[in-house]
């Protein structure tokens, strides 16, 4: 026998039938499924008479029998009818609806009917979590070693431990230039430009900044630590003109995980600082990048430009780098 509250939701006018209907969604879903798609089928039904309806007003012009009240009359006809007919043999949408919908609705089948364990109310269903597999710690760990293979595979400089300090500029310029490379795909910034402003700062890699016990902080480029930065720092002594007064300070500067994590770094900051937005423009041309990094106040050196570009267009810098993209390639 069918539910109280689903027959008073075949009155169209009973608005408090559908809000029984919703209360018997909640415990009992298949039966509510079924009638919840009647009701969907009723309002396609009743669209479809007004369409036919519309459709012979036309004739209706002139008829005395036509008035606002027989029209009022006729809708409530046409929607109790389109209802009525959905509960009957129907078009056949609502069976469609069914089996669609049923299929996302535990312990009931592709054709919509219960499943022979079917479980007729939400408590009923049991919501715990499946147990994880006790082997899930060891495919974790199995898939990281397939990452860091493929990584391998992918960047000749993964894995490899890159030194703390160079042991000549040959060293320095064959193991940073790839990175500086890399890095010039995106940025635009000329490699060997980037690599000989390492140079300057870092002495060739022989002077390294270093924190506390000697710990490597892969900056290559001196940028400071200030407030806008957020990861380490080391704290040391260093060299600054004031007024072309040489003064030594202490200052703290950015430390990385490594040395292109520096070189990414080095056009990050530039890139965020608006004051180096001219020297970017001239990055198709690395003498007139050197320059206005010096105006742009990159460092307190005045002759830091003029180094750069000494160091940069040395014959044996541009052989060291030439040398390095043939090793590579």
């Amino acid at each position: 026998m069918q539910d109280l509250s689903l027959q008073k939701a075949q009155v169209y006018t009973d608005f408090g039938g559908l809000n029984d209907l919703k209360t018997q969604a909640r415990t009992d879903k298949d039966a509510a499924l079924l009638e919840v798609a009647k009701q969907f089928e009723g309002l396609f039904l009743s669209e479809m008479v007004k369409s036919m309806r519309k459709a012979g007003d036309v004739f209706a012009e002139g008829n005395y029998l036509n008035s606002q009240q027989s029209e009022f009359y006729r809708e409530m006809f046409d929607s109790q009818l389109s209802l009525t007919l959905s509960q009957k043999q129907g078009t056949g949408l609502s069976e469609a609806l069914v089996r669609q919908l049923s299929r996302q609705i535990p312990g009931m089948d592709d054709k919509g009917e219960p499943m022979a364990a079917h479980k007729k109310a939400l408590a009923d269903y049991d919501r715990s979590l499946p147990v994880l597999s006790p082997r899930l710690p060891e495919q974790v760990d199995r898939v990281n070693e397939v990452a860091e293979t493929a990584a391998s595979a992918t960047d000749p400089t993964a894995g490899k431990v890159m030194p703390d300090r160079f042991d000549s500029p040959e060293h320095f310029v064959r193991e940073l230039l790839p990175m500086a490379e890399r890095v010039a795909e995106q940025s635009g910034i000329n490699p060997r430009l980037m690599v000989a402003q390492a140079a300057l700062e870092t002495g060739w890699g022989r002077h390294m900044i270093e924190g506390d016990g000697g710990s490597p902080s892969f900056n290559l480029f001196g940028i400071k630590a200030d407030s806008r930065w957020q990861g380490e720092s080391v704290n040391i002594a260093t060299t600054e003109f004031r007024e072309g007064v040489p003064m030594n300070e202490r200052a703290a500067f950015r430390a990385y995980p490594d040395y292109e994590a520096s070189f990414r770094d080095y056009v990050s900051f530039l890139e965020s600082n608006p004051r180096y937005r001219e020297v970017l423009a001239a990055a198709d041309n690395p003498d007139e990048f050197a320059d206005r990094l010096q105006q742009a106040g990159y460092a307190t050196d005045p002759n830091y430009g003029a180094k750069i570009r000494r160091i940069m267009n040395n014959d044996s810098m541009t052989t060291l780098s030439m040398g390095s993209r043939g090793a590579e390639e």
